[in-house]
Order: structure tokens, then C-alpha cells, then sequence
């Protein structure tokens, strides 16, 4: 039997819910399913407290679809609504749940790259970080957790899909010395995330703690652009080092890193610093230095609220050409002064101790 989007329902609605009795279809559990090119995909969603229970039908739905002519992966993520915290037993003797941000296990540390709006190249900053801390001997990693529009897998040239030994466990792929997870793995290009916030964050919390990262010195989570779900996620879940504030120099720009930056401010997470991206442009043809989105705004906006000012990245082709192309500047053209702007950032953040 080959796989189509009917014959994948029909073989979910034998799937039996313990709790309510009813198949998980009806239940309203299966979401965001995609049967394309002999991928399976879809979301299982879950009451949070029911998580350990609900894993066999995770596994029974995973071997079941497996099973079937074509199939060539298949990804059940199970994610939940968020839910009242139960009080305390006080009487049971019993240990409380870990409350608050957790530390990640075998992550020595967590840096967050963000951005107010986008289009302002925070991924491509992130990539290129990523890739140059590794050139330090760092070992690294990358969370893709820009769930909506993904670029890191084309901007590492990675592509395929993790596997998972046993249905729970993510193993993540690896190019230029990065390890690397990321939603656009699990997706094709073309294809969008028509995710509501429980499910995002659900799915960050899985990449988080369901991945096989390994032993990492650090790993940096490309965020996406705003204050919205999944910053407040992670911020919450997990023990973040510091954010590190992409933008450009224009004003409209300035205007939301301003508001990224008062979020982590209540969020409790430390600002590492600013990075001024696109601050200048030197005509490859006559050399005339040009300042296409202003010069120094950003520098002017970390003094303005202390923060550590940590560099500027040129406007300049290369740059473009080398993500597109899947080897981050840093790592295809190591000596051009494009990558070394990384660089020199990527060495301060490890003598001020950050990575």
C-alpha cells in the first residue's frame, strides 16, 4: 500500500487514544500533517501531563507509517497546549518538578542571536558566527528556531532529514564544524509551517531537549524576528547565556531592536551586545566607500542603553553569494575581510568568557 495523505489518515484512525478511547483522528490530536515525495509529517498534539503516556502511540504511529511502500521518513513531533500548573502536594512528600529555565545537558553554553524586525541578516550573522567560533577550535552548535521562515539549512549547506534510533531521540546533521537542528530539515523548501503558539513551542522545546547535541561549548539559537512565543520560550525553558541584538543602522530598524532589547530586559536574559549589520559598502568597481542604511546608529544605540558594542559587518556581495551558496564567508573565503569581521567578533566573545 503506497502512501497517500487518505491511506496515512486511515491508518492513524486505527491508532487508539489509552485515556479517551477514541482514535487519535477524532481526537483532534493529528495536526499539521504532510504526505508529500515520501515524507511523512505531521504534529501530535497532547495535554503536557500526558506525554509518557502518549509515547507508545507516538512509536505505534512512527512503525506503522514506516511500514508503508515508499515511505522514505517519517516525522511524528509531539507537542502540547500549555496547561495550569497543578498546586503543590505538600502532604506527599514527593520532589517538585524543576520550575523555571533549565540547563541543557552537555551545553556548556546557550547564546540567542535576534533581531527587532526582519531582513536584517540575523541568520546570516548567526551562520557565520556559528561557523567561525568553530574555526576557533569552539565545538558548536545551531538551533534554527526561526520556525516560519528557516534558512540555516541552506545557509550550512546541510540537507536530508535527522534520524531517530528509537521514534524520541533527533539526531542532528553536521557541516563546517556545526551541528546543526532545524524545522526546515523536517520541511521542504517550498512548504510553510502553518503552526498556532503552543505548537512552536512545543517544537522549540523539543529541538532543545530531544536532540542528541553531544558535548557543545555552545550553541546558538537563531531566533526569529519580533518578541513574540518563541523567545519567551526559550527564555523561560532554558538557562541562556546572553542575546546578542542584530540590526542595521537605519532608524526604522533601531526602533524594534530597541523593543527586542526591553523584552530580554524583562525576560531577566542578558544582552551580550550589538552587532551593526550592513554598515558600509565599498564598490567592488572603484573603491568609493558608501553608507547605504546610515553609519553608526547601532554603535550609538548601545552607548545610549550600555550595552557592549560588539562590531560591524560590511554590506557586501560575498557575503550574499557565500550563504546562498551553502559555505558561510567564514568558511569559503576565510581571509576576505568580510569574514574576518566575524571572526573579530567571534574572538571577543570568547575573551569577554561568552563562548
Amino acid at each position: 500500500m503506497s502512501a497517500t495523505r487518505e491511506v496515512v489518515l486511515d491508518i492513524l484512525g486505527n491508532i487508539i487514544d489509552p485515556i479517551s478511547n477514541k482514535d487519535i483522528v477524532t481526537a483532534g490530536m493529528v495536526r499539521a500533517l504532510t504526505v508529500a515525495d515520501g515524507a511523512i509529517r505531521f504534529v501530535l498534539e497532547i495535554d503536557p501531563a500526558r506525554s509518557k503516556a502518549m509515547e507508545p502511540v507516538q512509536q505505534q504511529a512512527q512503525q506503522e507509517l514506516e511500514a508503508l511502500d515508499g515511505v522514505t521518513s517519517v516525522s511524528v513531533v509531539m507537542t502540547a497546549h500549555s496547561a495550569a500548573p497543578a498546586p503543590p502536594d505538600l502532604g506527599a512528600g514527593k520532589k517538585a518538578e524543576p520550575t523555571g529555565p533549565q540547563k541543557i545537558p552537555g551545553i556548556d553554553r546557550i547564546i540567542a542571536v535576534a533581531s527587532g524586525k526582519g531582513g536584517v541578516g540575523k541568520s546570516t550573522v548567526s551562520a557565520n558566527l556559528a561557523a567561525a567560533l568553530a574555526a576557533e577550535g569552539r565545538k558548536v552548535g545551531l538551533l534554527d528556531a526561526d520556525v516560519y521562515g528557516p534558512s540555516q539549512p541552506r545557509m550550512l549547506g546541510i540537507s536530508g532529514r535527522p534520524s531517530s534510533p528509537d521514534g524520541t531521540t533527533i539526531l542532528p546533521l553536521r557541516n563546517h564544524g556545526v551541528t546543526l537542528m532545524s524545522i526546515g530539515l523536517m520541511t521542504r523548501e517550498d512548504e510553510a509551517v502553518v503552526w498556532r503558539g503552543p505548537m512552536l513551542m512545543g517544537a522549540l522545546q523539543q529541538m532543545m531537549s530531544q536532540v542528541q547535541w553531544g558535548a557543545l561549548d555552545i550553541l546558538i539559537v537563531d531566533l526569529p524576528p519580533g518578541t513574540g512565543d518563541v523567545q519567551m520560550t526559550l527564555a523561560q525553558k532554558a538557562e541562556v547565556t546572553g542575546v546578542v541584538v542584530v540590526s542595521t543602522p537605519q532608524d526604522v530598524a533601531l526602533i524594534d531592536a530597541r523593543k527586542a532589547l526591553d523584552m530580554f530586559d524583562k525576560l531577566g536574559t542578558p544582552v551580550i551586545g550589538m552587532i551593526e549589520n550592513m554598515s558600509t559598502h565599498i564598490c567592488s568597481q572603484c573603491g568609493h566607500e558608501e553608507h547605504v542604511f546610515g553609519h553608526g546608529g547601532v554603535t550609538a544605540e548601545a552607548e545610549k542603553l550600555n550595552a557592549p558594542f560588539m562590531g560591524e559587518i560590511p554590506l557586501h556581495i560575498d557575503i550574499r553569494l557565500a550563504s546562498d551558496g551553502g559555505a558561510p564567508i567564514v568558511v569559503s573565503k576565510p581571509n576576505s575581510k568580510q569574514a574576518q569581521a566575524f571572526r573579530t567578533i567571534a574572538r571577543k566573545m570568547i575573551d569577554d568568557g561568552h563562548a
